[in-house]
């Protein structure tokens, strides 16, 4: 008998970052999860609505179906659904669907954009994000713009933390925030190709044309040029951004 779907963005949250076992790591439980579905795809957005421009994506959340008038729009869409599976499944560790800002609040513009070049596996705190976008007495502003975030995950606000290092507030809940976390602390960051001697992003179109046995996992571009490769010029891994601007 098959299993029912999981019906909206939260729920899917809750179930893949339920605790499990001592000995299962989030990552896997998510790929688990996910291996399970019949198709991957249909798993994670048979309750996910994804609203998009031809300038980029503007909403991510619990609902059915796609909000994207137009040919562009809807690749978009489609593109931001792909890269959403490869993060969650830890075969991406940055998002190149750009967002478009242009019906956002100024000020929660620059909470957001700031959002987007804390590194993936990084975190930050709130009075560091007010400080960086000049307001540096705005925090409480600064937890209400991410906590207002519409398009969660593309836009990292799970890696913006308290001062103390606690969790402080998530809209899917506090462990969602915490399993996001942990799985990106326990995915790849860089891998580099032994046979094009060019190190990418995790998720980079590159690297996913890589044999496995030519893939080569790297801690920082430092040291994979230490061993003759350069950075990628697509995914530009020098630039440490998490998603395209």
């Amino acid at each position: 008998m098959t299993e029912p779907m999981i019906d909206s963005l939260e729920d899917l949250l809750q179930a893949h970052f339920r605790p499990g076992p001592a000995d299962g790591t989030i990552a896997a439980r998510i790929v688990r999860a996910v291996a399970d579905a019949r198709d991957r795809l249909a798993c994670f957005t048979a309750g996910l609505r994804v609203a998009a421009t031809a300038r980029g994506l503007t909403h991510v959340g619990p609902g059915h179906g796609d909000d994207a008038d137009g040919a562009a729009a809807r690749r978009l869409a489609a593109q931001a659904r792909r890269e959403l599976v490869d993060y969650l499944v830890g075969r991406r560790t940055f998002f190149s669907v750009p967002v478009d800002w242009s019906a956002m609040p100024a000020f929660q513009r620059r909470v957001l954009e700031r959002a987007t070049s804390i590194p993936f596996g990084e975190v930050r705190s709130y009075s560091w994000m007010a400080a960086q976008i000049g307001h540096p007495r705005a925090v409480r502003a600064v937890g209400t713009a991410l906590g207002r975030n519409p398009v969660p995950l593309v836009v990292p606000c799970h890696r913006v933390l308290r001062s103390d290092g606690s969790g402080g507030g998530y809209r899917y809940g506090l462990e969602a925030k915490v399993g996001l976390l942990a799985l990106e602390r326990a995915t790849p960051v860089l891998e580099g190709c032994a046979t094009t001697r060019i190190v990418c992003r995790v998720g980079c179109v590159h690297g996913a044309r890589m044999r496995a046995d030519s893939r080569i996992v790297f801690a920082s571009v430092e040291d994979a040029r230490e061993v003759g490769y350069r950075p990628c010029r697509v995914c530009r891994p020098m630039t440490g951004a998490s998603t395209a601007a």
